[in-house]
């Protein structure tokens, strides 16, 4: 075991592995390229262990770059133009060969695969030592594998953490935690807020709330929230990619938590099926949807208690009250039906005190973690 700053990492690739596989790439290439004059580009800051291994054991003659993706704010109005910092080679007709140490999501592929085209190479194969078939879906073909990995995060040989582990001769995979995420509902009224604040505390989750990711983003101004803006000036529905993607990367800034809790999302089957699919490319599922259950009469009584107080119109009308119970049932009822065939749906009593109503949820929460 290690601790990279705040991390702890495990061993995972032996350093054995790692030069069998970088032999079988070595004995594929000196058979593609025999008595060729190849250039060969390791991409930085990666690939410096990998590609220098490649290199010596390559039994012809060759030509050799190791360079980074660059930018630079262009004078035409596409703005960010992408370069190979460093390369120094005419590559007009000839044979390249991409050492990557590393392909998951393969953006820098797709930049670099442009340079190459623009250039006119005659050919070029992308060799990479790992691969992440479950994270790429890029259409650049990736020709010569050494390792095919699961979507983990992993460090060293080349590979960092913040700057650290580049220089181990193994590879170490982020120490894993049992993780328990839940996707919270609950009525307007039954205090699934208030529960929410409670159970992250006791169980040191991260609470995501949809509502307070769009107002982040957009008040940020960051890509996301600009694409999500730009929606609602119009008066549309925020397309679920958006809202999705947005959520993706408030799961990737906690990444090694104990958990989520999702609140105010999925709210349609598809958005369920796309954060199974994504909450499984990271090693893990929604364990759980839980819904407080309160009768309307209640939740009536209760939010125009509320409105009293609280000055939210929406509080203070019981027409305006009911429909947006009637709205939470429709939409809910989708994904009641969804989680119940996974066996994944709990409806917990939500009348009571907090701490009558905070108890019967960390029943079902305790079940879930044994």
């Amino acid at each position: 075991m290690i601790k990279l700053h705040d991390l702890e990492f495990e061993p995972y690739i032996s350093e054995e592995e790692i030069i069998t596989a970088i032999d079988k790439i070595s004995d594929e290439l000196n058979a593609e390229y025999a008595g060729q004059k190849p250039v060969f580009i390791g991409v930085l800051n990666g690939s410096f262990m990998f590609a220098s291994e490649v290199i010596k054991r390559f039994n012809s003659d060759c030509e050799v770059s190791f360079v980074k993706m660059g930018s630079y704010d262009g004078i035409e109005s596409t703005g960010n133009v992408k370069t190979l910092v460093g390369l120094n080679q005419e590559l007009k007709g000839r044979q390249v060969v991409l050492l990557e140490d590393i392909v998951d999501t393969g953006n820098t592929l797709v930049e670099i695969d442009k340079i190459l085209k623009s250039a006119e190479v005659a050919s070029y194969k992308v060799a990479t030592l790992f691969f992440k078939p479950e994270a790429y879906k890029k259409d650049v073909p990736v020709q010569i594998k050494g390792i095919d990995i699961p979507n983990k995060f992993i460090v060293g040989y080349g590979l960092d953490y913040d700057g650290l582990g580049r220089n181990l001769t193994q590879v170490y995979k982020r120490k894993e935690k049992t993780m328990t995420n839940l996707v919270l509902f609950g009525p307007p009224g039954a205090g699934k807020g208030t529960q929410a604040s409670i159970l992250k505390d006791k169980y040191e989750l991260i609470h995501i709330s949809t509502g307070d990711v769009f107002r982040y983003n957009i008040k940020n101004k960051t890509e996301l929230g600009l694409s999500a803006k730009s929606f609602i000036d119009k008066g549309q529905l925020v397309p679920d990619e958006v809202t999705i993607n947005m959520l993706n990367a408030e799961v990737e800034k906690n990444e090694g938590t104990n958990g989520f809790i999702f609140d105010g999302f999925p709210r349609t089957e598809a958005q369920a099926e796309a954060l199974s699919a994504y909450l499984e490319s990271k090693g893990t599922e929604v364990h759980a949807m839980i819904a407080l259950e309160v009768e309307d009469e209640i939740l009536v009584e209760r939010l125009l208690e509320r409105g009293k107080t609280s000055g939210r119109k929406d509080d203070a009308d019981e027409a305006v009250i009911r429909n947006r119970i009637k709205v939470y049932y429709n939409e809910t009822a989708i994904l009641k039906n969804y989680y119940q065939k996974q066996n994944k749906y709990f409806g917990v009593d939500g009348v009571g005190s907090i701490g009558e109503i905070t108890e019967r949820l960390s029943k079902v929460i305790d079940e879930l973690m044994k």
